[in-house]
C-alpha cells in the first residue's frame, strides 16, 4: 500500500490510543480505516460501501456487541 496520509476522527478524545483513524487513497477511490493502538490493521471500503455500513449501525440493522 502506498504511502498514507491518515486523519484522526474528530469524536476521538485524546492519549489514549484509542482513535480511530482514516485516510483516502487516490485515484483508486478507497477509504482506509484503522484504529490508532493497531495501526498495522487496516480495514478498505469503497465510500459507499462505508455509508451504507455507518447507515446500518446508526439505524440499528447492526448491533455493537459480539456474537
Amino acid at each position: 500500500m502506498s504511502r498514507l496520509s491518515w486523519q484522526k476522527s474528530s469524536f476521538s478524545t485524546g492519549g489514549e490510543g484509542n482513535c480511530v483513524e482514516l485516510a483516502t487513497a487516490v485515484p483508486a477511490n478507497h477509504i482506509h480505516l484503522r484504529e490508532s493502538d493497531r495501526p498495522y490493521e487496516i480495514a478498505t471500503a469503497t465510500p459507499r460501501a462505508l455509508a451504507g455500513l455507518l447507515g446500518a449501525i446508526k439505524s440499528g440493522v447492526v448491533e455493537g456487541r459480539a456474537r
